[in-house]
């Protein structure tokens, strides 16, 4: 009866775990204080990188533009998620639901890319360490990162189009708990193989090839690093890269899971469990990962702290 009564003809119904209210409490702090430490963990590698000046290169740049894109990925699905799951009416408008589609699937797209630039960055700074001040020198580094969240924001504009634009026939209940191409897809009542066709092959540009750049500059960083002669030096050569590769390996997980198959074989369990894992898990995670393995930004969230604490109290 609250569908009826509650929701609009506009408005899109959002399951989520309505099937299972036992569960929603409990995945309502969850998300709370995953949502939390998102927000504090990303705001935090943000204002370090920009505040402390020992923190002023490539690597850190990137790495904000990574905290910024995970923070707005959290923001612009787990409040919704949230509202959803304290109150009884469990849907979004359709305004909302485009917004929330477009937004995702740009930000989703944008860290792809993004990740195979820091890979490149790496690779820079452990294969080529002489040219690294002139090939990862501030102009190219804004026009990197520039070009990935246009072409993460343009991908988004032409698969969320059409997948807006695919005819539904009043069909507004989503097994979901946020927007997303493959839900949408599934309330289609037309043949959308031309939909599935178009989503693959995006889908494989955007997730399999940034993947297999990234692989293929870890094997080049990998033989740079076997030639160190010093352990000290190739532990710390590679401790460098052990965060980022833990963190493309938890997003293209559950990337290629989700998004590379056809969205007709879209299973209904899984696709909630991989969304919940790359729409706030990874998010969540990725500034710790970062904190915890590096010594520089540790030394410098030290440094920011004391230096506010200072001023406080002078």
């Amino acid at each position: 009866m609250w569908i009826n009564n509650q929701s609009s003809l506009d408005d899109f119904i959002l399951l989520g775990f309505s099937d299972r209210p036992w569960l929603e409490t409990p995945l309502f702090v969850i998300f709370l204080v995953a949502y939390i430490f998102a927000l504090f963990g990303n705001i935090s590698i943000i204002l370090v990188s920009h505040l402390d000046p020992q923190l002023d290169s490539p690597m850190y740049f990137f790495l904000s533009n990574l905290s910024f894109l995970d923070l707005c990925y959290t923001t612009s699905t787990v409040p919704q998620m949230l509202v959803n799951l304290r109150g009884p009416e469990k849907t979004i408008s359709y305004g909302g639901c485009v917004a929330q589609l477009y937004i995702f699937l740009a930000l989703g797209s944008t860290e792809c890319t993004l990740l195979a630039v820091m890979a490149f960055d790496r690779y820079v700074a452990i294969c080529k360490p002489l040219h690294y001040p002139i090939i990862m020198n501030q102009r190219h580094c804004i026009y990197m990162a520039t070009g990935t969240w246009i072409s993460g924001f343009a991908n988004s504009l032409v698969q969320s189009t059409l997948t807006v634009l695919a005819p539904r026939c009043g069909q507004r209940v989503m097994d979901h708990f946020f927007c997303e191409v493959p839900v949408l897809l599934k309330l289609a009542c037309t043949d959308i193989h031309i939909n599935e066709a178009e989503f693959n092959v995006l889908g494989a540009l955007l997730i399999l090839v940034p993947l297999t750049l990234i692989l293929g500059t870890y094997v080049f960083i990998a033989q740079a690093v076997m030639r160190i002669r010093s352990a000290e030096s190739r532990w710390k050569a590679f401790n460098t890269c052990a965060s980022h590769l833990l963190v493309v390996s938890l997003f293209y997980f559950t990337a290629i899971s989700m998004y590379v198959q056809p969205p007709s074989s879209y299973s209904r369990d899984r696709g909630k469990i991989m969304a919940l894992f790359y729409g706030i898990v990874t998010p969540t995670l990725n500034p710790f990962i970062y904190t915890l393995r590096n010594k520089d930004v540790k030394a410098a969230l030290r440094r920011v702290v004391a230096k506010e604490f200072w001023v406080k109290t002078r």
